[in-house]
C-alpha cells in the first residue's frame, strides 16, 4: 500500500473558508484600485502618459499581493482531520488548528 493511501484511509482534509473571509482584502484591493483610477483621472488633463502609466503600474504590482494573500488565507483554512477507524467519523487530530490562533 503506497503512503498515500494509508493517509487518505487514516485523515481527512477540511477546507473552512467561506466568503466572508476575504471581504477585507477585496475591500481594500478595490479602495487601492479606485485611488490609483482617482489620481489616473485627475492626471488625464495634464499628463496622459503618466496617467495610464500609473493605472497599469498599480494592476501591476497589487495583483500579486492580492494573489498571496488570497493563497495564504485558504491555507490557513484547511484542515487535517483524524478518522475515527471504527465508525469513520471525523475527529479533531491532535494538530488541528485551534481557534484562538
Amino acid at each position: 500500500m503506497h503512503a498515500l493511501e494509508r493517509f487518505t484511509k487514516k485523515y481527512q482534509l477540511k477546507c473552512t473558508l467561506s466568503f466572508g473571509d476575504i471581504y477585507g482584502q477585496v475591500a481594500v484591493w478595490l479602495g487601492i484600485v479606485f485611488l490609483s483610477l482617482a489620481l489616473s483621472v485627475g492626471l488625464m488633463g495634464s499628463q496622459p502618459i503618466i496617467a495610464f502609466s500609473l493605472v497599469g503600474i498599480v494592476m501591476v504590482v497589487s495583483l500579486p499581493f492580492l494573489l498571496f494573500s488570497f493563497v495564504t488565507t485558504l491555507f490557513n483554512h484547511i484542515e487535517v482531520v483524524q478518522l475515527d477507524n471504527e465508525n469513520l467519523t471525523a475527529r479533531p487530530a491532535a494538530f488541528q488548528r485551534s481557534e484562538q490562533d
